[in-house]
């Protein structure tokens, strides 16, 4: 269908109204990523020093103390594996929420027992409740960085009940992570149980000085409080990290659209030109038609009269 001027200035206003709007987001996205990003650079230096506290503690205790529910479970309650996974409310972000529930449904298939799954964010949850895993609860996902620390309290609340129940006996994290020549990649943690083998990993570590620290004044009491601090910073990373991811992913898909809008606007510039230069030599055609037409007449009036 052959267009128009009036249609294509339609259409040239609307691919730059949508233009407007692909370069506020991508502008969103951008800040969002500073964001998050800073927040994780800021927790290296904190999450250091509560590992060097969990070294000082461990350096001056041999085993591994009960730090949670010491009731045994039931023999025939089969073990049970708990999962958060961190995902998207909104759209624009490509794979990003299937294929983390492809990679945590790898990664829990192992492991014996039921599982408990818990999704932060609508997409990765509807995207759940359509996989083998299913959902078990649910949790907002933080719309700003000031958002995290409560959401990470809402999650230990959950968790420590559900160990208090033996509802539980190992926990995960999954969740997406920036990284270089990628746009992100999946990723795990195990959270709980912090166990024997957690414990020698990390006495395992050199200190980084030649003073040996010493830990006064009830070395349990302040194990849990770093233990405490732990499971925070991990919390905070993996959801701070995961909305790095998406929000990469939206500037990934913004760059697109704002090439492809640019492109079309480019083009539609192209035709409404030729458009109007067609139409100009066409009156100008006109013009000279009528023009010519006017003098061959003039000419035939002479030649009368002359006669």
């Amino acid at each position: 269908m052959s267009q128009t001027a009036a249609s294509l200035r339609r259409q040239l206003a609307l691919a730059g109204d949508l233009a407007t709007v692909v370069r506020t987001m991508k502008a969103m996205a951008a800040a969002g990523i500073s964001q998050y990003e800073g927040a994780v650079q800021a927790l290296d230096d904190y999450d250091r020093t509560v590992q060097l506290g969990l070294l000082a503690c461990f350096r001056q205790m041999p085993t591994m103390p009960t730090l949670g529910p010491s009731a045994p479970r039931s023999r025939r309650a089969p073990a049970a594996v708990g999962a958060l996974l961190f995902g998207s409310d909104q759209g624009l972000v490509g794979q990003f929420n299937e294929q983390l529930v492809a990679f945590a449904q790898q990664t829990l298939q192992p492991l014996p027992g039921e599982r408990r799954i818990w999704a932060v964010g609508e997409r990765i949850q509807a995207q759940l409740a359509d996989s083998p895993l299913g959902v078990t609860a649910s949790f907002p996902l933080p719309t700003a960085l000031g958002s995290i620390a409560s959401l990470v309290s809402q999650v230990l609340l959950a968790v420590e009940a559900c160990r208090a129940r033996q509802e539980i006996d190992a926990f995960y994290l999954f969740h997406n992570r920036p990284c270089s020549g990628e746009l992100y990649q999946a990723v795990s943690q195990r959270l709980l149980p912090l166990d024997e083998s957690w414990r020698r990993e990390i006495a395992a570590r050199p200190w980084p000085s030649q003073q040996l620290p010493e830990v006064l004044h009830g070395g349990e009491a302040t194990l849990l409080a770093f233990v405490s601090e732990y499971l925070f910073v991990s919390l905070f990373r993996a959801c701070a990290e995961s909305l790095a991811s998406e929000n990469t992913c939206r500037l990934a898909a913004m760059q697109r659209a704002e090439k492809n809008i640019g492109e079309r606007l480019d083009a539609l510039a192209g035709d409404f030109h030729r458009l109007r230069q067609s139409a100009m030599d066409e009156e100008l055609f006109d013009v000279v038609a009528g023009f010519t037409a006017g003098e061959g007449q003039e000419k035939q009036a002479g030649g009368a009269g002359g006669g």
